[in-house]
């Protein structure tokens, strides 16, 4: 690729990130920075501390909290191109989205926003047999969202275009006949004790 060509993708992501991600991070939350045209490794996630503020190096401890995610970039941004001559620059927002129920590695994952939700149960190891991907549902403070899951699932809704935020959950629950079958077989089990019971009451 061609430094004009890295030049437009980075103008591009700049601009798609800076519009559709308006939410404040929060302590927990990260950001992931990407240079195209700096060779010190200073690439990576950061994370933002208890007191709101992301240490970043050389340029220390910025505000992180509070503030849109387009300011915290822009501030970024800024910040390096005093230290660094026209830095090719992405900062990507990272936020905590925790999967639960019937996925193969249930747990806290970071993301930028721009998944879908088919995207997050891949990271997180996939569906299981039992699972039941088409009733799909987002948790926050334990109670459920309002969204278009159809689409969602299809794959034409990212986690941004949902309004989902740091610290909500995603639902996989299991299919009906998983429930059933557990059902019959704790009453086979039943059944096969009070059998047993009997046949020593003789």
């Amino acid at each position: 690729m061609t430094t004009n060509n890295l030049k437009i993708v980075s103008i591009i992501f700049f601009l798609l990130i800076s519009f559709s991600y308006g939410q404040n991070l929060k302590p927990g939350d990260g950001i992931k920075i990407s240079f195209y045209n700096v060779d010190e490794q200073i690439h990576g996630e950061y994370f933002i501390q208890d007191n709101g503020r992301i240490h970043l190096p050389y340029i220390g401890m910025i505000n992180a909290q509070s503030n849109e995610f387009a300011d915290i970039q822009s501030s970024i941004i800024s910040e390096y191109s005093k230290i660094y001559k026209n830095p090719e620059i992405t900062v990507q927002p990272l936020i905590r989205v925790n999967i639960i129920g019937e996925v193969g590695k249930p747990g806290v994952y970071y993301l930028t926003g721009f998944e879908t939700i088919t995207d997050l149960i891949s990271l997180a190891g996939g569906e299981t047999n039992d699972s039941n991907i088409e009733n799909v549902m987002i948790l926050r403070n334990d109670s459920q969202l309002d969204v278009d899951l159809e689409s969602f699932l299809r794959g034409k809704n990212s986690l941004n275009d949902i309004g989902i935020e740091s610290g909500d959950k995603v639902y996989l629950p299991r299919t009906w006949w998983v429930r059933a079958r557990d059902v019959s077989i704790v009453v086979s089990g039943v059944a096969a004790l009070v059998a047993i019971a009997g046949l020593f009451s003789k």
